[in-house]
């Protein structure tokens, strides 16, 4: 029984969520039967004062089965299934008796609208615990009566962000944002208020079965929230470009539904949801950030025949953008970290670099002044190599130049002892922070290449998910364990790829950077292909993009390639691109964001903008194309770089792939990375439209052998 029934002598009755054979509770059909049954039975009970539930898991509640609504086709079933649900909701909230939850854990989506159905909510303060509703992130909406009854509480303007940003709260953020009553300080003092607040509300009722209820704040008829609403939808707009359907709808529920009674705004409420579950976007969404993430998450990538690797102290060499990041991080995870530069001072100044991050989080609130600084503490600085000699991995996050990293790693190997006391594989792990130079190569300058591997973080460090685990010809399968468990240490999602120039996530990112600047040696006009980047779902557009990652370094990662493939007897394909990459910088000096001047101009007392002479410099040809056209190529040639990966060996998984796009460069997410944006679009659909490209504009649109033979099987990824 997914709810266990327990009388005591004061007559209160408390429901024990604790679904058996799963590690959290989830609201599944399961469910739906027992609470049905629950309901029957308290409605006989004689002499019933209240109702307390709570949950005998970690978790309150997780939410909503997943695999339900996933493989769910049929609106209407979806609808029956919302209302069924509700209807047991709504039965409980009219008992006539008081009905606390007992919040001990984290409740999130349908849990808190489980909550929000009591009459009070009462929580756990443990920082660790969330509240909130994260089914905007999966293209979907609180169907369990989330959106009826969030805003007839706190309030249409409280209640829009909360269902809308998919934000998370702890505790006391909870309290004061409304969500819930009243903090406890432990499980007993969490049974007290619960029972005490029973005691003293015999006859509780929610606030809109009351006479007279009015929604806090004024219903979309009053003026003021009236005012609000008009502009929301350009908000709402501006913010998704129309790509994600989940927040629109929220509005529209909210709105409609509070202009109506309750058990009316509840239907409305299902309606929106059964579209939004049987969408498309959901469906892309669901499969990247719950099943292809939790299989990553899992282990699926890692060694299984190794048992789990515990790093026990880490040394990082390089204290700049990335170096102090990093050790950042694994402070923050509570691991020492050896923080080494060419010189203390410059050792020291990472070290004040994380320290600004912490003392930030200490005034947003987020963290305790004991905590900050414990965990400064950790983080040693030096500039003697000799103080690695214990860390049992090593961290190389130096500048990209093949000579340099060949003597930060040889320096290091120097000291390391050939067995690390604490290094469950026997011996030191090395790890290159490099975002293209290939792995193999850079072992070469180690004295023990299977214990090398590539750890490619995302900058800034501190806010990137991804870290892009690449392993060489010779890496061992235990180094490859310890780098992936410490990743999922540190709190950040590891995708493992093989060794490949650019690896995969530099090399599929940089597709979009050189098609839009091709796009701009055509003549287009500069502001509609960064419009086409926005309106495609990426978080920049390519110009903006290419400035910040700089041009500069762009042309001296076409150089270096140049020349290894010199070096290797072979020639680098000529792109469009490079005349604009070459105009731009040696004609124009103007290298990008860092120097003050790229595609755009960075005044210091204004906002940056378009440099005006890029349309003399490269004037349109002909008709422009339309923006759908530029959303195409500027998707497609990512796409099409992404299969050439699987087909390489580069990538061996869709969830590496589809995460790795998503969290590493910021691929549409209402499209669920970059290969589910091929089923998203059919298979055969793809490949026609990728081959009319082809013929077009070049052979980079040429769709690859592998999707030609998944088009004839009738495959997807």
């Amino acid at each position: 029984m997914a709810i266990h029934y327990a009388k005591d002598e004061q007559q209160i009755v408390t429901l024990t969520l604790d679904r058996p054979g799963r590690s959290a509770n989830v609201i599944d059909a399961e469910f739906g039967v027992a609470l049905a049954t629950t309901l029957e039975r308290l409605q006989a009970e004689p002499n019933l004062a209240g109702v307390i539930i709570t949950s005998a898991k970690k978790t309150f509640m997780a939410g909503g089965d997943l695999e339900w609504l996933y493989a769910a086709t049929d609106a209407a079933e979806v609808f029956r299934g919302a209302e069924a649900l509700k209807a047991a909701f709504r039965q409980m909230e009219k008992l006539g008796v008081p009905v606390v939850a007992a919040i001990n854990g984290t409740a999130l989506g349908g849990g808190l609208e489980l909550a929000l159905a009591c009459h009070y909510r009462v929580v756990l303060n443990d920082s660790r615990l969330k509240l909130g509703f994260p089914e905007v992130t999966l293209g979907l909406l609180p169907g369990g009566g989330g959106v009826t009854r969030l805003p007839r509480m706190i309030g249409l303007q409280a209640a829009f962000p909360l269902l809308t940003e998919g934000t998370q709260l702890d505790p006391v953020a909870a309290k004061a944002a409304g969500l819930v009553d009243e903090l406890a300080e432990d499980l007993a003092d969490l049974q007290t208020k619960a029972r005490a607040w029973i005691a003293a509300n015999p006859k509780a009722a929610q606030p809109w079965d009351k006479p007279g209820f009015r929604i806090p704040g004024g219903d979309p008829r009053s003026p003021k929230v009236a005012q609000l609403l008009a502009v929301a939808p350009a908000m709402l707009r501006k913010r998704t470009y129309g790509n994600y359907p989940a927040p629109e709808a929220i509005l529209s529920a909210m709105v409609e539904g509070t202009a109506v009674d309750f058990d009316t705004a509840s239907r409305i409420e299902s309606r929106y949801f059964a579209r939004l579950a049987t969408s498309q976007v959901a469906k892309n969404m669901i499969n990247a950030f719950w099943f292809q993430l939790n299989q990553i998450s899992d282990g699926a990538s890692r060694p299984q025949t190794v048992p789990p690797q515990v790093t026990q102290k880490v040394g990082v060499l390089g204290a700049g953008m990335m170096g102090h990041g990093i050790a950042y991080v694994t402070a923050v995870a509570n691991l020492p970290v050896v923080l080494k530069d060419v010189t203390l001072e410059q050792a020291e100044a990472g070290k004040d670099k994380v320290a600004a991050l912490l003392d930030k989080r200490v005034r947003q609130g987020k963290l305790t002044r004991m905590r900050r600084d414990e965990t400064l503490a950790r983080i040693q600085p030096t500039a003697d190599a000799a103080d690695v000699a214990g860390c049992d991995l090593i961290i190389e996050a130096v500048f990209e130049d093949r000579e340099l990293k060949a003597k930060v790693t040889q320096e290091a190997e120097a000291v390391l002892a050939e067995t690390a006391p604490s290094a469950g594989s026997g011996q030191a792990v090395f790890a290159s922070n490099t975002s293209t130079l290939p792995i193999t190569g850079l072992a070469k300058a180690s004295k023990r290449p299977q214990n090398f591997i590539g750890l490619h973080f995302f900058s800034p460090v501190e806010k990137m998910k991804l870290v892009e685990i690449i392993t060489g010809t010779e890496t061992s399968d235990e180094t490859l364990a310890r780098a992936f468990d410490f990743v999922l240490k540190i709190r950040k999602t590891p995708i493992v790829v093989n060794d490949s120039r650019g690896f995969y996530t530099s090399r599929v990112f940089g597709t979009y950077l050189r098609e839009g600047l091709a796009l701009l040696g055509e003549g287009q006009h500069p502001r509609a292909i960064e419009a086409a980047g926005l309106q495609a779902g990426m978080p920049v557009g390519p110009l903006a993009l290419a400035d910040e990652v700089s041009l500069g370094l762009m042309r001296h990662i076409r150089e270096q390639t140049r020349k290894d493939f010199a070096a290797e007897g072979k020639l680098v394909p000529g792109h469009p691109a490079d005349a604009v990459l070459d105009v731009m910088t040696e004609e124009y000096g103007r290298f990008g964001k860092a120097r003050g001047a790229g595609f755009y101009d960075y005044p210091e007392d204004g906002q940056k903008h378009l440099w005006p002479e890029l349309r003399t410099l490269f004037p349109p040809h002909g008709e422009p194309l339309c923006q759908e056209e530029m959303i195409e190529r500027l998707m497609f040639v990512q796409v099409l770089e992404t299969v050439r990966c699987l087909e390489e060996n580069v990538v061996t998984s869709a969830a590496d792939a589809n995460i790795g796009s998503i969290f590493g460069w910021g691929f549409a997410p209402f499209k669920g990375g970059t290969l589910q944006y091929i089923n998203d679009y059919g298979v055969a659909a793809f490949v026609q439209r990728s081959q009319e490209l082809a013929a077009q504009y070049g052979d980079r649109f040429a769709p690859p052998q592998k999707l030609l033979a998944m088009r004839d099987a009738g495959r997807t990824f």
